[in-house]
């Protein structure tokens, strides 16, 4: 066996992309190509009454203008199901014009398509459409008293209340409480890739070029809204720039850029622009969180209640959890989570890295430290007290922790230990400095379905693995090539990874940090298949040296089978049969639902601020997470992943806020000029470390993810350690300087 999986083997798409050899969805090159450009409707809420596309009709080049009045209806509406489950992902169940109906500013309104995008943007402003307005939903204070608890969140997903044992009577037993209400801004997602699909017709059938996490979840959803077979489309998308949820559920734009090349008889490309980002492919909501502590007085958890509050549209129940790992992290007998909705005019909310626990995390982190104040006890000895062998919500113990492990590891490296408790205490110049800390946790989503992989090698002895899933920045093709090669006994640099594609075998959209685990299952099941598979003919292959052998006593190396003195190669083995290639298919089943454990990967997050009083500054200075993510693939990919959601955990404890206008619906930010997200200058000295545990549940390969966990707690951690400098308590999300100056 080689030791392929644990190396921090460079990225093989790194060369193709920095040399621009690696193609976008926006930069496929096809002949005779047209562009689309959307119109958004100006108002929140109301109705189309006339809509003049004389104008834009007559300019040159312009070669369909559609709208509510000519656009072809969908087949049908597929129902809000996450991506992770392999079916149908669409965005919302609302699909625009439809009819002549406004939900929500921004709502498509139009396509216009033209020879040129210049052509198509100029005609799209001669559009002169003319509305019926009504007064719009758009805050929560607006809609506060009308504010429902669904039946269920997340498109039906999550059931909208939890509970365990008896909350009143877990609060009557404490001898402390805590009561905190804590709020936290709309967030956006801004890739450096905007949402973007190509769209080519031939005859009846339908080739899709697509920014998405899941070429199988596009190909499935966009077949739903136009009725055509599964087999008349194909979907491909390589590389992706960046997601983090926004293309994990497919929103409008692949069935509208289709649609639109039907209707002109030639390619054509749709692409979002920034603003668009902003009202097209969902975003984090606003919410506000109501949390009850009842503890001991040496610390105890006796009761938690948690409340979340957050607009979604008029068409979906849509909360991100933000109470689920919340439930889980330490041992409470009493808990009571409930979601309350509010219908406004805004389009469905989506997944953003980290979907609640980054959220729901920061508000009980932050209510543990305020509990370990009011208690005197240092914030990780609470946490250690709290800390549970167990799913709490089912008393299943976890299939693999890690979490005290992280705790220590991550202390000792950040130097927890000398920490001053004294608020204010630690002064470098004009500013104070101060630290905190909070645990991080994300649970495991295996999907719902079989995940697939096809393995080939070929008598030159170099191998080929293929599955359909994206390259959307994570590194998976370089992780999955050394899967392929862990499992094949061969170096990594004579496999390679093949991707991108429905006509690869299906594997579901990489969301959640379920990537790393499900496909890794897939291509490490057809790569040993392989392998057995050649072992066998080897041993039973009269002209073998290996004919006769226990296959069990086969080891491979190096593409070379040896038992004892006996070897031979996978080239040789099929050179001599005149064999040009072997393959294997491989398909992986997840566990269950009711499999007897509880899956979270868990983390601890440390961080140390600056803070400038006359100014109202806030700068951190370093940050260090421990996280324990199951069997590590590649140490390099794992760690930028994990210092990239402890940044992204930077910008929105300080930076990342958007709200809408009440009396127009509109969203304040709609851009980068005005939503800032972190940048280099912002970004402190960021340590990870690794901590590695052994899953025998989650996947044959016991990987758990880390695309996630490293935002969570990270702005609790930053808020914490504000406390710490200041002695000011922040409950709100960002934290900013006029927060500070008031």
């Amino acid at each position: 066996m080689t030791t392929v999986i644990g190396q921090p083997l460079d990225r093989v798409d790194g060369r193709p992309k920095v040399t621009g050899a690696a193609r976008y969805s926006a930069e496929i090159p096809v002949p005779d190509m047209a562009y689309a450009y959307l119109v958004g409707s100006r108002i929140a809420a109301g109705r189309i009454t006339a809509i003049d596309a004389s104008a834009a009709r007559a300019e040159e080049g312009v070669l369909a203008v559609l709208t509510h009045e000519n656009l072809p209806k969908i087949a049908s509406q597929p129902p809000l199901i996450p991506s992770l489950a392999g079916t149908a992902a669409p965005g919302q169940t609302f699909f625009p014009m439809q009819d002549e109906a406004v939900h929500y500013a921004g709502q498509h309104v139009a396509i216009v398509v033209a020879d040129t995008y210049e052509r198509a943007q100029h005609a799209a402003s001669l559009l002169r459409i003319s509305y019926e307005e009504s007064p719009p939903v758009t805050t929560i204070e607006q809609g506060r008293d009308q504010a429902y608890e669904p039946e269920a969140i997340f498109g039906g997903f999550l059931p909208a209340r939890i509970e365990r044992g008896d909350v009143e009577a877990g609060l009557a037993q404490a001898e402390i409480r805590l009561d905190a209400a804590f709020t936290c801004a709309a967030n956006h997602h801004n890739p450096i890739e905007p949402c973007a699909t190509t769209a080519q017709w031939d005859g009846d059938e339908l080739v899709l070029h697509d920014t998405t996490q899941g070429v199988n979840a596009t190909q499935i959803t966009v077949a739903r809204l136009l009725g055509i077979p599964l087999s008349k489309i194909r979907v491909i998308g390589h590389y992706v720039g960046g997601s983090f949820g926004s293309k994990a559920m497919i929103h409008n734009h692949p069935a509208l850029a289709a649609m639109a090349a039907r209707e002109v008889g030639r390619p054509v490309k749709l692409v979002l622009t920034r603003e668009q980002m902003f009202t097209s492919a969902g975003h984090r909501e606003e919410q506000e969180q109501h949390i009850t502590l009842g503890a001991t007085r040496d610390g105890r958890l006796t009761a938690l209640r948690h409340h979340k509050l957050s607009p979604t549209s008029h068409f979906d129940h849509w909360a991100e959890p933000s109470l689920g790992g919340a439930s889980q992290l330490y041992a409470c007998p009493n808990y009571e989570g409930v979601y309350r909705l509010i219908r406004a005019n805004t389009m469905t909310p989506t997944f953003m890295r980290a979907p609640g626990e980054a959220t729901g995390v920061f508000a009980l982190e932050c209510a543990m430290d305020e509990l370990a104040e009011r208690l005197g006890l240092d914030p990780l000895e609470l946490r250690l007290r709290n800390h549970t062998d167990v799913d709490p919500m089912t008393g299943h113990p976890w299939s693999s922790s890690g979490l005290k492990e992280c705790y220590e590891r991550g202390a000792a490296r950040f130097g927890w230990q000398d920490r001053d408790p004294h608020i204010g205490s630690r002064r470098d110049g004009n500013w104070l400095l101060g630290t905190g800390m909070a645990t991080a946790a994300y649970p495991v989503h295996p999907p719902s379905n079989p995940q697939r992989a096809r393995a080939r090698i070929y008598a030159d002895g170099t191998a080929v693995v293929q599955a359909a899933t994206p390259e959307f920045g994570t590194g998976v093709a370089t992780v999955m090539t050394q899967v392929a090669a862990e499992a094949l006994g061969l170096p990594a640099d004579r496999c390679r990874f093949e991707n991108g594609d429905t006509d690869l075998p299906n594997i579901a959209a990489a969301v959640g940090s379920a990537g790393s685990g499900m496909i890794g299952a897939a291509v490490h099941t057809a790569a040993t298949a392989l392998r057995d598979q050649l072992i066998a003919q080897a041993v039973a292959d009269l002209g073998s040296p290996l004919h006769g052998a226990d296959p069990s006593d086969v080891v491979v190396r190096g593409g070379v089978m040896t038992a004892g003195t006996a070897s031979e190669s996978y080239a040789g083995l099929l050179q001599r049969n005149f064999q040009p290639d072997a393959e294997a298919y491989g398909s992986w089943s997840p566990p269950g639902q009711d499999v007897p454990y509880g899956m979270m990967t868990f983390g601890a997050q440390f961080a140390e601020v600056a803070v400038d009083p006359e100014l109202g500054v806030v700068r951190v200075r370093r940050m260090t997470g421990a996280f324990a993510p199951g069997r590590v693939l590649n140490p390099r990919t794992a760690r930028s992943q994990l210092m990239g959601g402890m940044l992204w955990g930077l910008g929105q404890a300080l930076l990342e806020a958007n709200s809408m206008q009440p009396r127009t619906g509109r969203w304040a930010s709609s851009g980068l000029g005005e939503y800032l997200v972190a940048v280099n200058a912002d970004a402190p000295d960021v340590d990870v470390e690794l901590v590695e545990v052994e899953d025998t549940v989650v996947n044959p390969l016991g990987v758990k993810g880390v695309g996630e966990v490293g935002q969570v707690g990270a702005a609790a951690a930053i808020a914490n350690a504000v406390h710490h400098a200041t002695g000011r308590r922040f409950r709100k999300l960002p934290i900013t300087v006029e927060d500070m100056l008031l």
